[in-house]
């Protein structure tokens, strides 16, 4: 057994020419990187880690990296009017631009990526302080996000070259439970989910392990189609999402509109106890989507058991469903920036690999309602 184990990891190894280890960080582009780090300090419990500006020695920009856990996120923003950053947030608002991966070797990861396809964003490039080395290369996906390949392993400074620590020692907060990037959804045009689904599968080495129609994700107004993928250790996984046609607009045709293109619709934030978590990020002023309690007077009849107490479930609208190998529990914020864009998932898995299927519907009649206060339905 022992034998066949490893057969089958040195297949999988030499068959997976991207070997990803999970996100290192996440990056946005915004308006205010000193009020957006104070706000998911303040409301989603990071932690103050690094800073990059003119104080280090960069001259165009900012940026603010806070902590959670396995969780990091990157705020920047720019100190010109003549840069890609402020262009970025002059057109989306404030979005995520790089989905930063973790990897053993950045040169190989970009030479695997670019000989299949892969339109090069950064060469492999060497960053190095009297802490180490990191080397960071990237391609470019959808719209105007971009993929780093972050390789590490001889770097020993808290965060990465050109930033220093930063300590916010005045005020400190606990942290909400936030563990790690449990998957990034994105929002593509029309008949472009394919394209990018063999993206995903040519440059990246992807597989494709969930679909999802318009029969599944609908309601009497809208609709959307959706593809999951997953990378070949499944430490990485981008569903993507395309509008269908519905009597009325759909989120994703909202999102598109007023991103302006294709972009990051959501980053799903994995928790241990999600009822503790999503109650803590409540009382700190995080605003979640609220499906109608009708819709658990019949969950467990359609889940089965479950260890959780149904009142503080239906209190806080978490959601849950079932697949084969267990269940999952879900609530979704509202969009966090005054666009109807970016949101965040909350999400703990009891064995589920899947992603919500049942809950789509009340999901989903949840979002149009605010589409409908927004006068965007």
């Amino acid at each position: 057994m022992i034998l066949e184990t490893a057969s089958k990891e040195q297949i999988q190894s030499s068959t997976d020419f991207l070997p990803l280890e999970g996100t290192d960080f996440v990056e946005f582009y915004v308006g205010n990187a000193k009020q957006a780090a104070h706000f998911y300090i303040t409301a989603f419990g990071f932690q103050a880690l690094a800073y990059a500006g003119p104080e280090t020695g960069v001259k165009d920009r900012v940026s603010y990296v806070i902590r959670q856990n396995k969780l990091t996120f990157v705020l920047t923003t720019s100190l010109r009017p003549d840069n890609e950053i402020a262009d970025h947030v002059n057109k989306h608002g404030d979005g995520v631009k790089f989905l930063a991966l973790r990897v053993q070797d950045a040169a190989s990861a970009w030479e695997e990526t670019t000989k299949r396809g892969g339109k090069s964003y950064m060469v492999p490039k060497q960053l190095k302080d009297d802490d180490g080395e990191v080397v960071v290369s990237g391609i470019h996906t959808y719209g105007e996000t971009v993929h780093l390949f972050i390789e590490r392993k001889n770097y020993n400074g808290v965060f990465m070259p050109g930033f220093r620590r930063w300590e916010n020692t005045h005020f400190i907060t606990e942290d909400s439970g936030l563990l790690y990037v449990d998957h990034c959804v994105g929002n593509v045009g029309w008949n472009q989910m394919d394209v990018w689904v063999k993206f995903y599968e040519d440059v990246m080495g992807f597989k494709n392990i969930l679909t999802f129609d318009d029969s599944d994700i609908s309601t009497e107004y809208s609709a959307l189609m959706s593809k999951v993928m997953s990378s070949g250790n499944g430490y990485v996984k981008f569903p993507i999402n395309e509008p269908a046609e519905g009597k009325k607009k759909s989120q994703v045709e909202e999102y598109l509109e007023f991103f302006n293109g294709e972009g990051v619709q959501h980053v799903a934030l994995a928790t241990n106890d999600i009822v503790k978590t999503v109650r803590d990020l409540k009382s700190r002023g995080v605003e979640f989507l609220q499906v109608p309690t009708t819709y658990y007077d019949d969950l467990l009849d359609r889940v089965g058991k479950i260890d959780e107490d149904l009142e503080p479930l239906k209190e806080l609208g978490i959601l849950v469903d079932r697949d084969n190998e267990g269940y999952l529990l879900q609530l979704f914020s509202k969009p966090v920036q005054d666009r109807p864009t970016l949101f965040f998932e909350i999400i703990q898995r009891k064995g589920a690999k899947s992603f919500g299927k049942g809950n789509f519907k009340a999901l989903f009649e949840a979002i149009e309602k605010e589409q409908a206060a927004r006068g965007n339905l």
